[in-house]
């Protein structure tokens, strides 16, 4: 081997290059770091059997930091668990909280599902500033018998839900009764819905400039050294390393495990702006978004801890309502950061998106069209995420 493609191995450049960006997988993932998504079958404890639900649901890089106390009868004291945090990228952790968003909507329709309402009270020991969070619990819920509960349809999707970051068919357009459906989804919690399609008239244009927002703050993520290395952290390379940890970004490409084996795969150092690997990268993912026909998103009135919980919740109902209309879905956070370097993009896509005020806050923001099934993530299992004590 030449030394100046050993030193670009190293410094993490041509492998990343080789598999065709972050979350890309070419093998099939280990048996057990996907056996919760064949659900908890005939789980005789009710809590654990919705909880089994919950754990399912999308969550920022894959982290799962919901941490659940069972620890008093007929509760569920939900926490974050402050090791599974993304300073660098989600600096105020408002993705964090939409995820623990997500993971309250899938136990509220796994509740239902049994004839149980959940009784969620929010942040009951007090609300997170607007900076970071700390070690008080984000939620307590309480189950209720209501055998005349109405179920809700969307719990039919939470074993299919999967985030697909593949090629859509452009060809494809989203149909108008499949926006009203992910619109009506939303209509429990107060977020507001919008949506462009490629059908639409004038179209063409505000997908452009969407495209285009979202090729910067992906190139931003990529070359801004602390932000790659946060991703890196979280990269789990080759079946062995993902069934030992069950969470995070997975790899399996061949040709990046074997190198990772023999320790020419520096994941304490990021790759120069203009190598081999960011640029692969860069292309991957111009193809992948010139290929979406579509984007959706959701904007909330404020900010809130309170809110961003709302957002989570509404944004687990659009994947699941599209999940039953055979849509893929694929968000796009990047721009939505709020650390310097993405300032440009963030008021960008709040400007084309209709979100100026100041008190708009654009919380999701993702791709859907038709793609090719893919694997669910990884996940640690329920008991990897109950308190312990």
């Amino acid at each position: 081997m030449q030394r100046r493609a050993f030193v670009r191995l190293v410094g993490g450049g041509v492998v990343l290059g080789a598999v065709g960006g972050l979350g890309a997988c070419s093998g099939r993932l280990p048996a057990e770091a996907i056996a919760a998504w064949q659900g908890p079958g005939a789980e005789p404890d009710l809590r654990r059997w919705i909880l089994s639900h919950a754990i399912l649901a999308p969550h920022s890089h894959n982290l799962q930091s919901w941490l659940v106390d069972l620890r008093t009868p007929g509760e569920m004291l939900l926490r974050c668990d402050p090791q599974r945090l993304l300073p660098e990228t989600d600096p105020f952790s408002r993705q964090i909280m939409m995820s623990h968003g997500c993971f309250l909507e899938l136990l509220d329709l796994a509740a239902r599902q049994r004839g149980q309402r959940a009784q969620i009270t929010l942040f009951p020991e007090g609300t997170y500033g607007p900076d970071q969070i700390d070690a008080r619990p984000v939620a307590r819920v309480r189950l209720v018998a209501e055998p005349t509960l109405a179920p809700d349809p969307l719990f039919q999707q939470i074993l299919s839900r999967r985030t697909n970051r593949q090629v859509y068919a452009l060809e494809r357009p989203v149909p108008a009764p499949a926006w009203q459906a992910l619109a009506e989804a939303v209509r429990p919690h107060p977020l507001r819905f919008g949506f462009i399609g490629s059908d639409q008239a004038g179209a063409a244009t505000a997908l452009q400039r969407q495209r285009e927002v979202a090729r910067q703050a992906w190139r931003t993520e990529l070359v801004t050294p602390r932000t790659l290395l946060e991703s890196y952290r979280w990269l789990r390379i080759g079946a062995s390393e993902i069934a030992r940890h069950r969470d995070g970004i997975s790899i399996t490409d061949p040709m990046l495990t074997a190198l990772d084996r023999l320790g020419l795969f520096n994941r304490q150092q990021a790759p120069a702006p203009d190598d081999t690997a960011i640029r692969t990268q860069l292309k991957d993912f111009d193809a992948k978004i010139a290929s979406a026909p579509g984007f959706v998103w959701l904007v909330s009135e404020g900010n809130s801890r309170v809110v961003q919980i709302e957002a989570g919740r509404a944004w687990a109902r659009v994947q699941l309502a599209g999940t039953a209309l055979g849509l893929a879905m694929h968000p796009l956070q990047q721009a939505l950061q709020e650390y310097a370097e993405q300032a440009q993009a963030h008021a960008e896509i709040h400007r084309l998106l209709g979100a100026e005020r100041p008190s708009h806050t654009v919380q999701m923001w993702a791709r859907v069209g038709h793609a090719e099934p893919v694997e669910p993530a990884p996940r640690r299992g329920l008991d990897a995420q109950l308190v312990r004590g």
